[in-house]
């Protein structure tokens, strides 16, 4: 994000905030506006096939399975390492040294879940290889995956677990840094600047795609290579977001307030929108 634009955005959240009491993910709401953004972008037939393999009791809406992976976690136990990546603390990301899981099995971490569920997805129209897989399943493994790439802490360091050593307060309420990144931060601003609508934060960052990051969108995008899906970007910027935003100025028993707040929601606007562009043009090119 250019300096400029961010100082405008600080400026900007700076007069928003009120003395309203603090309030105490990416959780489901999170989850729920990435989607919702790639429900807005897809293609005609992407549309389509995303509708075919929802399930029922979605009623055609991408954003209310966007957490269904959260939710089966304990149902599935081989899913949990594929939420996230752990990297050593040097602020990058590499596949082959990161993307295993605490095994050392190599692959099964949040990119390679990502590659693995796209690939899958490419067999939607091919009748042979349809059995082999439920692309249901698939569908909504991908789609949370896609989110969780996008949320910085989950391409964190594995000393802490991507925050989840790390004790906090948000405001007077005692958190772990993950949690704040996951769904502190987005509620308190649904709190006090959306009425605790996530549909008005929603509006607010198709407003900023379609305007101040309308220059950006080509290239969120854009995988290198020609390859339906690129994770190791995401990653990549993951990481740097967390070392230059969650992790920074934080230690043990720190007290996050509106400094943090108003210094790091851009950066959660940001990477929402990301990644619903990009999961909406991961999933075009898969039906395309």
């Amino acid at each position: 994000m250019g300096e400029c634009r961010m100082q405008k955005m600080l400026a900007f959240l700076s007069l928003m905030l009120v003395t309203l009491p603090p309030i105490y993910g990416w959780g489901t709401d999170g989850h729920s506006i990435i989607c919702k953004i790639a429900q807005t972008r897809l293609s005609e037939e992407a549309a389509d096939a995303v509708k075919q393999l929802l399930p029922k009791w979605a009623e055609d809406d991408l954003g209310s399975v966007c957490s269904w992976a959260d939710q089966v976690k304990f149902r599935y136990r081989w899913s949990s390492p594929l939420h996230f990546i752990n990297t050593p603390e040097a602020c990058s990301y590499q596949y082959k040294r990161d993307c295993k899981d605490e095994d050392g099995e190599a692959g099964r971490c949040v990119a390679g879940a990502i590659n693995n569920y796209t690939s899958q997805l490419l067999t939607y129209n091919s009748a042979a290889d349809k059995a082999e897989y439920n692309l249901t399943e698939s569908l909504l493994f991908l789609v949370h995956f896609m989110g969780d790439i996008h949320q910085p802490l989950h391409v964190g360091f594995a000393s802490d677990k991507g925050g989840n050593t790390i004790d906090v307060h948000w405001y007077k309420t005692k958190q772990v840094l993950h949690h704040v990144w996951d769904t502190n931060i987005i509620e308190t601003a649904e709190e006090r600047f959306y009425n605790s609508n996530v549909d008005g934060m929603v509006d607010a960052i198709q407003q900023n795609i379609t305007n101040e990051w309308a220059d950006q969108v080509k290239r969120w995008e854009t995988c290198s290579l020609n390859k339906t899906a690129c994770p190791d970007i995401y990653a990549s910027e993951g990481i740097k977001a967390a070392c230059d935003w969650a992790y920074k100025g934080v230690k043990e028993e720190s007290v996050l307030e509106d400094d943090y707040f108003v210094s790091r929601l851009p950066i959660i606007y940001w990477r929402l929108a990301e990644g619903g562009v990009r999961l909406a043009a991961t999933l075009n090119r898969i039906f395309g």
